[in-house]
Order: structure tokens, then sequence, then C-alpha cells
């Protein structure tokens, strides 16, 4: 498993912790607005009154649809299911229950590919490589 892999292996897991523990209807910090994600860890900006560190840095950026990455809050827009619904869809809704049990089962679903995954055929043979 690639160093970037093993970081984001860690970073879902905490935010997998932080949903079954907590719940996002309760803000870490009132300074910003309660959205998944937003308010966690994960958010480059969750203990900031304002967005100073720009979202395309995001360490989610990635999950998150071209076409979305110039959005205020981009990872709004990760499609957390085949039926393409986002945290944007969900919380529109306005059914927490829905978009906590959404979001976890996306989640578990991430942090199970990444381990599975494993190294690429030519991390392993690089790593194998004694001479």
């Amino acid at each position: 498993m690639a160093k970037n892999d093993r970081a984001m292996l860690e970073l879902l897991k905490d935010e997998l912790t932080f949903l079954e523990q907590a719940d996002y209807g309760r803000s870490v910090s009132a300074a910003l607005p309660e959205s998944a994600f937003h308010n966690t860890q994960t958010c480059l900006n969750s203990q900031e009154a304002a967005l100073t560190r720009p979202c395309v840095e995001c360490h989610l950026i990635d999950f998150v649809a071209h076409d979305h990455h110039s959005a205020v809050l981009p990872n709004r827009f990760i499609a957390l299911n085949d039926a393409g619904e986002t945290i944007e869809h969900l919380e529109a809704q306005g059914n927490q229950a829905k978009l906590d049990a959404t979001l976890k089962e996306w989640l578990k679903a991430k942090i199970m590919q990444i381990e599975n995954d494993g190294p690429k055929p030519e991390e392993r043979k690089r790593s194998t490589d004694w001479c």
C-alpha cells in the first residue's frame, strides 16, 4: 500500500469513527455551517471562521467529480452511492439518519477498497528489489 493510500485510509477510518461516536447534526465548530466532513478534522478549514485554505487542497478532492472542484464546499458533491446521491442532495432532504447511514456505508466501502487493493505490482517489485 502506498504512503498516500495509508494516509487516506487513516483519514477515512478517523471520519468513520467520528460518525459512529457522534453525529453530524452536532457542530464541532459553531463558526462553520453544519455539514458532513466540513466540521471534522478531515476539513482543512474545520477550526477556521472562514475558508482560509482552498478546498482543492482537500484530502477528499479526488472523490469529487471534476466539475464540482470549484464549488465552495466540493466534498458536498461526492457521489456516496450508485444512485449518485451526494451530501448536498441528502442534506436537502433533511433526513440526518439517512445521510449518516449513507455516508457510513460510503466510508466503509472506501476503507475496504483501499485495504483490499494493496500495493500495485510495480510497488511490489520495487520493495523486493534487493540489487
